[in-house]
């Protein structure tokens, strides 16, 4: 009989011991939690604010020019990471509505002297807005739902027959394209090339980025991530695919249009390729080397690629887009997730949507107490 009584004491011993262990586990999984719950992208998106804003001080000025345009191709960038990295739409046709905004914005210094920023940027940007919803309508809105494929080789049709039209129409200028645009203008202010119409460009970046942000994490968003998840799941919760397909993209499209009007009065004029198929697969790589489907991403890949190819064509002027091609491709080989991903986790990736989680401390503590209580009555005789 004693043996037997010390046989269920050694197996209820044995039995705390085990739940003790589980809930050392469980707390011990509780910080892991909260450690990894430490979020690494506002981190990120800082620091790149910051070495932006400082930035002009420490660059000469035609590095300062230099910068203003690789500012104005990230906002182009952030419109096609909406576009493919949330909707997973494959624009081949981006540089549409970038070029299509641009001469616009050219045709109305030009023809009715109107620089007003006011003015031209809006118009920009509904020009962007018109022809995304145009070349969506006709390729997203259809009886049938349209095949990756489908929309990939619509867009780079539609992307290269601006091209062909700009190159021949005379009113546009032809091969030439319409040089010498006046500048932007505010009241009896001038924006020329220098810090003022970089803080200006930087500022409207921001300003779209948060906005994004603010999309992408709102329950539009969360459709987004299912729609390029699943898009048959998405479907089926009873969700319009094509429909919400149709909205990123026009929305894509005016950010183009926004910024294709800024590089239009920044560089002094505008010119077929603005529209054509290069610049169209040039944003692409953009997210690529940065990582598409986190926004901050898209600004990285395009300060990285341009900055390397500055650098690399002043100093390798032959060879430099060998160069730039191997160091994308193994980027592309061995980071698919593009740079970002160095520092950036899956989850974080994706972000949080609804509610947000219980605090883990209260859950550490909570399990603490509880295990601290069960060594005690352990203890007791």
């Amino acid at each position: 009989m004693p043996k037997s009584m010390s046989v269920v004491r050694e197996a209820i011993a044995g039995d705390e011991a085990d739940d003790g262990m589980a809930e050392r586990v469980a707390a011990g999984r509780a910080k892991k939690q909260a450690k990894a719950g430490r979020k690494v992208l506002p981190i990120v998106e800082g620091v790149v604010l910051v070495a932006a804003l400082l930035a002009p001080l420490v660059l000469q000025d035609y590095l300062t020019v230099f910068a203003t345009r690789v500012i104005i191709l990230a906002l182009f960038a952030l419109s096609f990471d909406l576009v493919w990295g949330y909707a997973g739409i494959m624009s081949f046709g981006q540089a549409l509505f970038f070029g299509s905004a641009g001469y616009g914005v050219a045709l109305l210094a030009r023809d009715l002297d109107i620089t007003n920023i006011l003015l031209v940027l809006p118009a920009g940007t509904l020009i962007g807005l018109t022809f995304a919803l145009l070349l969506g309508g006709f390729l997203l809105l259809g009886r049938h739902p349209s095949s990756v494929i489908f929309v990939s080789l619509g867009t780079l049709t539609g992307s290269y027959a601006a091209d062909r039209l700009a190159r021949g129409w005379y009113y546009l200028g032809g091969q030439n394209g319409i040089p010498s645009i006046a500048p932007m203008s505010l009241g009896g202010y001038e924006f020329t090339e220098g810090p003022s119409f970089y803080y200006l460009v930087l500022g409207i970046l921001v300003v779209v980025y948060l906005l994004c942000r603010f999309l992408v994490r709102s329950q539009f968003g969360l459709a987004l991530a299912g729609l390029r998840e699943n898009e048959q799941r998405i479907a089926f919760f009873g969700y319009k695919a094509q429909h919400l397909k149709a909205i990123i993209f026009a929305i894509g499209g005016a950010i183009a249009g926004l910024a294709g009007s800024l590089y239009a009065f920044h560089e002094g004029f505008v010119w077929p390729n603005m529209v054509g198929v290069v610049v169209s697969t040039q944003v692409v790589l953009y997210v690529l080397f940065g990582g598409s489907g986190t926004l901050i991403g898209a600004v990285i890949g395009t300060v990285i690629v341009e900055g390397v190819s500055f650098w690399l064509s002043d100093n390798y002027r032959e060879i430099w887009p060998i160069i730039l091609g191997l160091l994308l491709l193994l980027v592309i080989l061995f980071r698919p997730l593009g740079l970002i991903s160095f520092v950036l986790g899956e989850r974080e990736r994706v972000g949080s949507f609804g509610a947000k989680p219980k605090e883990t401390e209260k859950e550490t503590k909570k399990q603490t107490e509880k295990q601290t209580e069960k060594e005690k009555r352990n203890a007791a005789p």
